[in-house]
């Protein structure tokens, strides 16, 4: 199963100015595109909703960046879910939350993409 990315939106794509929005910050864009490209699955995680939600998502997707998921587990992950008999819930299964809040976006600019989603390749739900 491949790797799981949930990226928060105000302090992380973009600069926070909700209920508007901030200038993107390119190098976070850039790391989950990258992500991508290696196979990861990216959710946008985020506190936004209605229309609100709707610009978020728009916005991202002027800048390159569209996602697996919307503030839900992504397909890969409710089929194991349900094969396992779990209950379907509204927190998210992620191997990495980039959310500027949690103050980690240093260490998720660092992570070796390639090395990391290689390594979930061959990753087996139990």
């Amino acid at each position: 199963m491949a790797f799981i990315l949930a990226l928060d939106y105000d302090g992380c794509c973009v600069d926070d100015e909700f209920p508007g929005h901030g200038e993107f910050k390119q190098d976070i864009i850039n790391k989950a595109k990258e992500f991508q490209k290696h196979g990861a699955e990216v959710v946008l995680w985020t506190c936004r909703e209605g229309k609100y939600l709707e610009e978020a998502v728009a916005n991202c997707k002027k800048a390159g960046l569209e996602f697996t998921a919307i503030n839900e587990n992504t397909p890969a992950t409710k089929a194991w879910l349900e094969e396992k008999h779990e209950p379907l819930s509204r927190k998210i299964h992620a191997d990495f939350y980039a959310d500027d809040k949690a103050k980690n976006l240093e260490i998720f600019l660092k992570i070796d993409i390639a090395a990391t989603c290689k390594s979930f390749e061959s990753r087996k739900r139990r």
